[in-house]
C-alpha cells in the first residue's frame, strides 16, 4: 500500500538514547525501555524485541530511532509511549535495530 509524502510527514522519528531496560515480568518477548528523547523526562516504550538479545541490557547506550507521536498503548500492564525502529529480512531469519551514532543527540529528528 502507497501513502503520500503528506501521510508520511505525520510521522515523527526522533533519536533516543536508551537509559534502562527492564526484562517485563510473565512476557517472553516484552522489554521496558527507559528512552532519553530530548524531552523533559525519560520516556517508557515496551518493546517485542527481548528474543534477539541474549543480554538486554546491552541495549543501555545506544542511539536508536523511534516513533514517537504514536498513541500511548498498554502492554502487559505497562503504559508504552512510542516504538523502536528495527529491521528484520523477510524470512525472520535476521534483526537488527537500526542505530546512529552517539554524536547524533537525543531527540534529533529523523529527516
Amino acid at each position: 500500500m502507497k501513502i503520500s509524502i503528506d501521510d508520511f510527514k505525520k510521522t515523527e522519528i526522533t533519536i533516543g538514547k536508551i537509559l534502562e531496560v527492564e526484562i517485563v515480568p510473565d512476557a517472553d518477548k516484552l522489554l521496558k525501555l527507559t528512552v532519553d528523547l530530548g524531552e523533559e523526562e525519560p520516556r517508557q516504550i515496551v518493546s517485542g524485541i527481548r528474543l534477539y538479545f541474549e543480554n538486554p541490557q546491552s541495549l543501555v547506550g545506544k542511539h536508536v530511532p523511534f516513533a514517537t507521536n504514536l498513541e500511548p498503548r498498554i502492554i502487559k500492564g505497562f503504559e508504552s509511549n512510542g516504538m523502536i525502529m528495527a529491521v528484520s529480512d523477510k524470512e525472520g531469519n535476521g534483526f537488527s535495530l537500526l542505530e546512529a551514532g552517539e554524536h547524533i543527540s537525543p531527540g534529533s529528528r529523523v529527516s
